[in-house]
């Protein structure tokens, strides 16, 4: 099943949920009367609220944030059935669960990048470790791992082409060893600009100072904005296809 397709649905069936299931149990609730007091009625729905924002979807947390809010006043503040609440007291109980929502919205969310960055950096690193074994190893030829590190680039930098050029001087944007992306003479800010669009980008391909030919990085069709650690990580990759380049050539 395609997810880009699948995915729409299931998010209309989370927020659908989002809001019917604290207007449910605000009825349910209502049903049981004086018998359950007011701070016990409220915590249910703050769990609710919790669960829904807890998602990360943060249009579901607030959804259900205001379908509890709105349940608790028709449901059970006074006047019941009407959508006016007279007690200060139940005023601010349903300012707090639109705000408990918002707040534990923002919070999943927040773990949920923080997980997606640590997956990231996790995947640079075996990318890293992968070409430095087979260069250490010297089971692939140094074409091989030139073609390694092709693909890798392409998938850690999500640019339109990455290609080898084996001259040792290109006359383009080029990467520096820190990730640095130096463009006449100047240094650009990548993650506010992006890789150029209108140009190729040169990443040289060295060992020991020699200079073995260059990865040329085309972002023609959309702007490209990887960060410092990625760009990093690229002069990274292509130090290992230099080595594994200048080791190749020793033993010709």
């Amino acid at each position: 099943m395609d997810n880009r397709k699948d995915h729409p649905a299931r998010r209309g069936g989370l927020l659908a949920a989002s809001v019917a299931v604290p207007l449910l149990a605000c009825w349910l609730l209502s049903l049981i009367g004086d018998a359950l007091a007011t701070t016990t009625a409220v915590l249910v729905l703050v769990l609710l609220v919790v669960a829904a924002a807890a998602t990360g979807d943060r249009l579901a947390g607030i959804a259900a944030a205001l379908a509890a809010t709105a349940g608790f006043d028709f449901f059970l503040t006074a006047p019941v059935h009407a959508f006016t609440i007279t007690d200060p007291d139940d005023v601010e109980t349903a300012v707090l669960l639109l705000l408990v929502g918002a707040a534990v919205g923002e919070i999943a969310l927040w773990g949920r990048r923080q997980q997606a960055a640590a997956s990231r950096e996790q995947g640079y690193l075996d990318g890293l470790l992968s070409t430095a074994g087979a260069v250490a190893a010297g089971a692939a030829s140094g074409g091989a791992v030139v073609e390694l590190v092709r693909t890798q680039l392409g998938a850690l930098l999500q640019v339109d082409e990455v290609r080898f050029d084996p001259a040792t001087r290109l006359g383009l944007p080029a990467l520096d060893d820190d990730g640095t992306l130096i463009r006449g003479g100047r240094p650009v800010d990548v993650a506010r600009r992006g890789l150029p669009t209108d140009t190729a980008v040169a990443l040289p391909v060295r060992c020991g100072g020699a200079v073995y030919g260059h990865f040329r990085i085309t972002a023609a069709t959309r702007v490209v904005r990887p960060g410092r650690n990625q760009l990093r990580v690229a002069a990274m990759l292509a130090d290992q296809a230099g080595t594994a380049l200048a080791a190749e050539a020793r033993t010709r």
